[in-house]
């Protein structure tokens, strides 16, 4: 009682694909990471938890110089290597979720990811080089059967403190900045608290409007999501919209 309500219209914006040729990759090199069963690890320094951990198949990577103050987060990369008679030719399509650097890398990639780079019966063989020359290119990312969803940070306080990071942003698209539906009145932006989570103190009581900005194929835009988060909001749990990007 006693509070506006505003109401907003959910967007679901479509962004032109980039078309990419073998001519478009960058030279680099990669490594990989410890992890007893392959995965990815749900304390990448994105802040994506379990997601971090499992999306994309736990096909994901750290990154260093792609990083971008946090908006590399969440970002798809095509990588290959180029040992002869080792690697594919396709390579594997990688979710960053993590920030890591070492021995001249771009990529510090889930075990998973790393031996998947490898032609049928030779990861063992990728393994064992530890470090190994890449070609790397951006790449639309797919998340078939999923809409973007608001996750609710595992730190937030109900009612008092909310931080929030977006999954599933698909297409080609970088997070750069997340604003609040406040006091009825304005949108106030919220701070990047780290990686992807953006945060903010004394959101207003209620549903919670959020609009998100990304850059993509089709420039900057805005992305509106009528009532992403509920009234009652749970610390962890991930609401979806009606949101798909590409």
């Amino acid at each position: 009682m006693g509070l506006c309500q505003y109401y907003l219209l959910s967007v679901v914006m479509l962004l032109p694909a980039l078309c990419y040729s073998q001519y478009s990759f960058t030279n680099s090199r990669a490594t990989y990471y410890g992890s007893p069963d392959g995965l990815g690890t749900p304390t990448g320094a994105c802040g994506f938890g379990g997601y971090g951990r499992n999306v994309n198949d736990a096909n994901v990577a750290g990154v260093s110089r792609l990083w971008n103050n946090g908006a590399g987060c969440g970002t798809c990369y095509q990588v290959r290597c180029t040992v002869p008679e080792i690697c594919t030719d396709e390579g594997v399509s990688v979710v960053v979720t993590d920030y890591g650097e070492g021995d001249d890398t771009d990529f510090i990639l889930s075990p998973r990811a790393y031996g998947r780079m490898a032609v049928a019966d030779k990861s063992e063989e990728l393994y064992s080089h530890g470090v190994v020359d890449v070609e790397f290119e951006r790449v639309p990312c797919r998340f078939r059967g999923y809409n973007v969803m608001f996750k609710v940070h595992e730190n937030s306080r109900y009612p008092q403190y909310l931080a929030v990071s977006m999954l599933y942003v698909s297409g080609q698209n970088d997070v750069l900045a997340v604003e609040i539906w406040q006091d009825c009145r304005d949108w106030v932006p919220m701070r990047r608290a780290f990686g992807a989570v953006f945060d903010i103190s004394n959101p207003s009581p209620g549903e919670i409007n959020l609009r998100f900005q990304v850059s993509g194929s089709a420039g900057f835009t805005w992305v509106v999501a009528n009532n992403a988060i509920p009234r009652a909001w749970k610390a962890g749990v991930a609401y979806g919209s009606a949101i798909q990007l590409e």
